[in-house]
């Protein structure tokens, strides 16, 4: 997840210097800056590349605003704009952000890794459809269900830009990367195969075809127990998992099969003190013994103390030695 952000002050600082939030993405040089913050302060064994996912509709000719406080704005794309979609050099015209993934490697040091990622198609395409984001993401899934061709073109567009955004960042430094299926749990059951498992399958494939010993996680929350599906049928290496998941399926029916990562509530570690050691310890006790990133089940929320993950960072530490 994005370790940089509101919550630290000296993000606050770089993000001031600059008119807005995707004119940080593409600075190579404050990007790096900020993607390093979160090591200097705490010394988290792997940085996250600081980017957005909707770096790629904005590369594909979308026009992408993100408003103070509301999140991200589109004009919802139809099936006219799908046609007009220019994946020609979309991924040339991510460079930039090639170029902080660089600045990030070369900072780093030889023990610390560089996550690099990209949304999920049908993630974004959801913002896409929308306009926005939206409580259950409807628009986008009545749109699949109206025009499921029309809709399966926007995946493959996704589909292409994405995998090769990818392998660029992999060329570049990055030592994994993650693709973040954030609306995945909105899905029905056939729809979840279609829209979710399919597109990042086959990511997965040119990925490794391009970079043979690419390493990729998958994301897809809100999936629940079709988690052990999308495991099988992608072909990632790890799988982030969210707060809801029951850490004993994620130890006996994940584990086994991929690394796992996660999946700490963001509000334990806003609230802090014993509630926050107690989840620390339970997910340590559970997953501890496996292949494990311990990392939150989402984000950091901006309202999150410092010291809290500090906190969390001297507990797990202290567990690991």
């Amino acid at each position: 997840m994005r370790q940089a952000g509101r919550y630290l002050p000296e993000y606050r600082s770089v993000r001031a210097e600059v008119p807005t939030f995707l004119d940080l993405c593409f600075d190579p040089v404050r990007a790096a800056d900020v993607t390093l913050q979160p090591i200097e302060r705490f010394g988290f064994d792997a940085a996250i590349l600081f980017a957005d996912i909707l770096v790629v509709p904005h590369a594909l000719g979308c026009v992408v605003a993100f408003v103070e406080g509301e999140g991200p704005r589109f004009d919802p794309i139809d099936a006219g704009g799908i046609a007009r979609l220019n994946a020609s050099g979309a991924v040339e015209r991510l460079a930039p952000i090639m170029e902080t993934v660089a600045r990030v490697r070369a900072s780093l040091d030889a023990g610390k890794s560089l996550i690099g990622f990209c949304g999920a198609p049908w993630t974004v395409a959801t913002y896409m459809i929308a306009g926005r984001g939206t409580v259950d993401q409807a628009p986008a899934r009545l749109f699949a269900a109206e025009d499921p061709e029309t809709f399966a073109r926007l995946i493959d567009v996704l589909v292409d830009v994405s995998a090769d955004y990818l392998v660029a960042q992999l060329r570049a430094g990055a030592d994994a990367v993650q693709v973040f299926d954030t609306w995945a749990g909105v899905l029905g059951e056939d729809d979840f195969e279609h829209w979710a498992i399919a597109p990042t399958a086959e990511i997965v494939r040119r990925v490794k075809a391009a970079v043979p010993a690419a390493r990729v996680i998958g994301f897809p929350k809100g999936a629940g127990l079709r988690l052990e599906r999308y495991v099988e049928a992608t072909g990632v290496d790890g799988v982030s998992i969210d707060w809801t998941v029951p850490l004993a399926f994620a130890r006996d029916r994940l584990q086994p099969r991929v690394a796992v990562q996660g999946n700490l509530d963001p509000m334990k570690l806003v609230v802090g003190g014993d509630a926050l050691d107690r989840a620390v310890d339970h997910i340590l006790a559970s997953l501890g013994g496996g292949r494990f990133v311990f990392n939150l089940g989402h984000g950091i929320l901006p309202q999150t103390p410092v010291a809290n993950v500090a906190r969390l960072v001297e507990r797990v530490r202290a567990w690991r030695s």
